[in-house]
């Protein structure tokens, strides 16, 4: 069905256009009697978001938004159909439909010189304007200003990429971090442009793939920030459009086709004395000798970053004169005389500084040096540093008023690349046991803060993560779950990795369970399953048998998810000897429900059956609502399908009323769908678009992408049936797109063979072939026999039709005989059954008609 009748099912049903979200929500408030206020406090939404929400400011609100907005006024199933459908349609954002990207960090304000650079790039910025995609190399040592010199130009030249700018650090040579991988970066970067993070391909090359296909007709300016290498900026690079791209690294890029270098070496002598006296101010080097200032630059080895060091050294010290600091610098020289020329003077730079810093600044620049991840907020420094978030917030100033410290948003500090090997470097000499505990409090802190965060995304899904005990450390302000994590899971990585080879196993297991969901659903699969992969290992060398069963049930889940069926079984099957031997009921329940799960795709429905009534049973002694949820849908989908539909019925029945007793909307979804399918079984086919279009109504306002891909297809399913072709192809068409986003095989299989059969129904059989075929192939990469029969009856159907009845005969027999060994007489497609395919085969005989199959 399309997308304009879909939506408008409840709110359109009288000719009245649709109200706009603003508007509903104001009228729904004040009928409730709740002040902006108390709708967010009911909502646990920022009352700030509430009133830009009524205002129209603020872009297309969020699935989880309008869902916790409904449930505190208390709307109805037909308000929140209209509800879902204004959300829908309203803009993303006010005015145009697709509004820039603006994400470069703040320029630098005393950005003085780089004349012949500048204008070097500025050939290479009119040329990404023509509309070709130009790239262009800045390289040069570290220190030497290479990102400063990037992110001046970019904002230059912002103003001719009207689809706005992107940069991203890829911490090349960041001390201690892992240099961010292609696949990695491409997921951050699809997030930013959009695409939901279910919709973010598994594979680094379809990755690659859909970024450049967004990049086709935008015009953008890219920053390429600290590349390591040619192999980590290639799949980032757009493939056509007007758009530009900076990259900086310290390596020569001549790997790159077709790139423009630009070399940054050490300031000219007149630019680093500008910048001494522009960063420490015209007043304060008044009077001093020319030849002293001269000086000054060349002992900071005409680095920018020296320099900068230097002049907030004389900022801060007014009685200090430049031949002063000139004589503090030629004692700390002598004492790095082992040191490269740049490096040591950057270092006999941080050196004065680190040593005119009060005590506890110090103190705190030495243990920021402890943090892994990418940039840290002051409620994280907080934490670190064991004081308040206001105080961790002057320390953070004053580090960045030396220029020991950047910001590049506001309330997010990071170190230079130098900067912080210096701090990592001073943070070894404190005592180990400082060391540690300052990181027990860091892991401590974004644990708690990211169980808060998944909690309130998902309070349903509580019970299955681990829980820290209470602590005495700093709240998080949190007015968006879902922003906080986006930007912090940068952070949170590369903390868990920290945990992992360090040795703090109680983290690395917490963390590992509590981010499982928030990866996946990103689309993020590789990250999850190295992140779970290392917390097996934690847990293995702890000899802790709980975090190696949640470890090896969450690789389980995603390798289910990656099609790697027979992994993901003896991952389960390992995890559910441990919940038994370990007395551990809700490790057993998750266990035997993912068995269930995998057991039906290979069409072994008796044992699926036993593992989801086992499941069952344990989740109503434990009072375990979304376990209980999960085998009452699992069962009752493999009762319909081997045919048994009154039991599928009755266990999809219940499992309705605890998903909307319990509020688990993406559990509605999945049940609804299941319950479409027994009424297609039954034949009762209103009933089952009824289900189906409600169940893609819900997946539409949660932004539940497999409740989106079952419904269309379900949908298009009945639309066929129906006769109704031109709405048929239209939901498989989208569904193909979709599955083919997430790359989802086992949906792109259900999208090809469902435009088979509907191209069969139209006459068009040469193209049912080719659909069919297509279909084949999936199923068999995926190991996936029952739909392997599918295809094949979808081949015969359309062999038979042409008069190639030994084609025919060959796929009807290849169908009978999987069944066969399968054990089963039916597949959970109505009309491929034993019977049916045996049928047709009989009317194969001489001058025999063309076969038909039930619908």
């Amino acid at each position: 069905m399309s997308s304009d009748k879909r939506g408008g099912a409840d709110a359109d049903a009288a000719g009245e256009r649709p109200t706009a979200f603003g508007t509903l929500l104001r009228d729904w408030r004040k009928r409730a009697l709740l002040t902006q206020e108390e709708l967010a406090a009911r909502a646990k939404l920022n009352a700030r978001t509430i009133r830009r929400l009524e205002a129209g400011e603020l872009r297309r609100p969020r699935g989880t938004s309008v869902r916790l907005l409904a449930e505190a006024l208390r709307l109805d199933d037909a308000e929140l159909a209209m509800l879902i459908h204004a959300a829908r349609s309203a803009p993303e954002s006010p005015g145009p439909a697709r509004a820039p990207l603006r994400h470069l960090p703040a320029d630098v304000v005393a950005f003085v010189g780089r004349e012949r650079e500048l204008a070097a790039l500025d050939d290479t910025g009119d040329l990404g304007t023509a509309g070709t995609v130009v790239i262009t190399a800045i390289d040069g040592m570290a220190g030497v200003g290479k990102t400063a010199l990037a992110v001046h130009a970019a904002h230059r030249f912002a103003p001719r990429f009207p689809d706005g700018d992107l940069f991203i650090d890829l911490h090349g040579y960041t001390h201690g971090m892992v240099p961010v991988g292609p696949a990695e970066a491409l997921a951050r970067v699809l997030a930013v442009l959009g695409v939901p993070g279910e919709s973010i391909p598994q594979h680094a090359d379809d990755r690659a793939a859909l970024y450049r296909s967004l990049l086709a007709d935008r015009k953008m300016l890219i920053v390429l920030d600290n590349a390591a290498d040619e192999a980590q900026v290639r799949p980032l690079l757009p493939g056509s459009g007007g758009s530009l791209v900076l990259i900086t690294s310290r390596r020569r890029l001549v790997g790159l086709d077709d790139a423009r270098t630009v070399p940054v070496g050490v300031l000219p002598p007149a630019e680093a004395v500008a910048l001494l006296t522009r960063t420490a101010g015209h007043e304060r080097v008044a009077g001093e000798p020319p030849e002293a200032l001269a000086e000054l630059a060349r002992r900071c080895g005409r680095l920018p970053l020296a320099i900068r060091l230097a002049a907030a050294r004389l900022k801060a010290h007014p009685t200090w004169s430049v031949g002063h600091l000139l004589a503090r610098l030629e004692e700390h020289h002598r004492r790095l005389s082992e040191l490269h020329a740049g490096e040591r003077s950057v270092t006999a730079a941080l050196d004065l500084s680190y040593r005119g810093l009060a005590v506890a600044d110090q103190r705190a620049y030495r243990l920021l040096g402890l943090h892994a991840g990418t940039d840290i907020a002051p409620d994280a420094a907080a934490a670190l540093l064991a004081t308040s978030v206001g105080q961790a917030a002057g320390l953070l100033d004053r580090l960045l008023e030396g220029n020991l410290l950047q910001e590049p948003v506001p309330g997010r500090y990071r170190f230079h690349d130098l900067i912080r090997a210096h701090a990592a470097a001073l943070a070894g000499q404190e005592p180990e046991a400082e060391r540690r505990a300052a990181v027990n409090r860091l892991l401590d802190h974004y644990s708690r803060a990211a169980t808060a965060a998944m909690d309130r995304l998902y309070p349903y899904e509580a019970d299955m993560r681990p829980r820290l005990p209470p602590g005495d450390g700093p709240l998080t302000a949190m007015d968006d779950a879902e922003e906080w994590l986006e930007a912090e899971l940068p952070n949170l990585l590369a903390l868990a990795q920290h945990a992992a080879e360090h040795g703090y196993l109680r983290h690395i297991r917490h963390l590992s369970a509590t981010l499982h969901r928030c990866l996946r659903i990103r689309g993020r699969n590789p990250e999850a399953e190295t992140l779970s992969t290392r917390a097996l290992a934690a847990a293995r060398t702890a000899a802790d048998r709980t975090g190696e069963m949640e470890a090896l049930i969450a690789l389980g889940e995603i390798r289910h998810r990656q099609s790697r069926y027979e992994t993901a079984i003896e991952d389960n099957v390992r995890a559910l000897d441990i919940a038994r031997a370990t007395g551990h009921r809700s490790g057993e329940l998750r266990a035997l429900n993912s068995l269930g799960l995998l057991r039906a795709v290979h069409g072994e429905h008796t044992l699926s059956i036993e593992n989801f009534a086992q499941a069952l049973a344990i989740a109503r002694e434990t009072g375990h609502h979304s376990g209980q949820l999960d085998a009452l849908i699992g069962a009752g989908h493999i009762h319909r399908m081997v045919g048994q539909h009154g039991e599928a019925a009755d266990s999809l029945a219940e499992a309705l009323d605890i998903a909307r007793e319990t509020g688990h909307r993406t559990g509605e979804v999945r049940t609804l769908l299941a319950l479409g399918h027994v009424h297609l079984g039954r034949g009762e086919y209103e009933a089952a678009t009824d289900r189906f279009t409600r169940a893609l109504e819900l997946a539409n306002g949660t932004e539940h992408r497999l409740g989106q891909l079952d419904g269309l297809i379900s949908l298009g399913d009945m639309h066929r049936i129906g006769g109704r072709y031109e709405q048929a192809d239209a939901c498989y068409e989208r569904a193909l797109d979709l599955a083919r986003e997430l790359g989802n095989r086992n949906w792109q299989f259900e999208a090809i063979h469902g435009t088979g059969r509907l191209r069969h129904e139209q006459g068009h059989h040469d193209q049912a072939l080719d659909s069919h075929q297509e279909a084949l192939r999936l199923a068999a990469d995926l190991d996936q026999p029952g739909d392997q029969t599918r295809a094949h009856d979808g081949l015969a159907h359309a062999h038979a039709a042409l008069g190639r009845h030994e084609d025919a005969r060959h796929h009807w027999s290849q169908a009978l005989a999987i069944l066969s060994k399968l054990g089963t007489d039916h597949t959970d497609e109505p009309g491929v059954d034993a019977d049916t395919i045996s049928a047709n085969l009989a009317a194969l005989g001489p001058g025999g008609s063309e076969p038909r199959r039930e619908p």
